[in-house]
């Protein structure tokens, strides 16, 4: 079984930085790409970024030289630091893993962490 466990989200004033974490454990043989979503009131759950196995990385534009995603291989970990916040980066973040586990490749998500950007 595996599980993923994210942290770092709460309230921050605009211009503020958070940076959330997301720790997957289980019954893991790898790790390929990771990645943060993010699902606002009203709106569709949207890519935030994303890092692959080798280190690539992509962005949405609307948080590009903002954000920045990172991973710790060794603690089967992803980061996602943000800084210069706004209120329209208020939403739910969702982290998003796919691993090979004994059943073979799949795609497994966080619970949600809670980011609310307001003074």
């Amino acid at each position: 079984q595996v599980q993923l466990v994210e942290s770092g989200g709460g309230l921050v004033q605009p211009g503020g930085s958070l940076r959330l974490s997301c720790a997957a454990s289980g019954d893991i043989f790898s790790i390929y790409a990771m990645g943060w979503h993010r699902q606002a009131p009203g709106k569709q759950r949207e890519l935030v970024a994303r890092i692959t196995s080798g280190g690539s990385t992509n962005y949405a534009d609307s948080v590009k030289g903002r954000f920045t995603i990172s991973r710790d291989n060794a603690k089967n970990t992803v980061y996602l630091q943000m800084n210069s916040l706004k209120p329209e980066d208020t939403a739910v973040y969702y982290c998003n893993v796919d691993l090979m586990v004994p059943e073979g490749l799949r795609d497994y998500w966080g619970q949600g962490t809670q980011v609310t950007v307001s003074s």
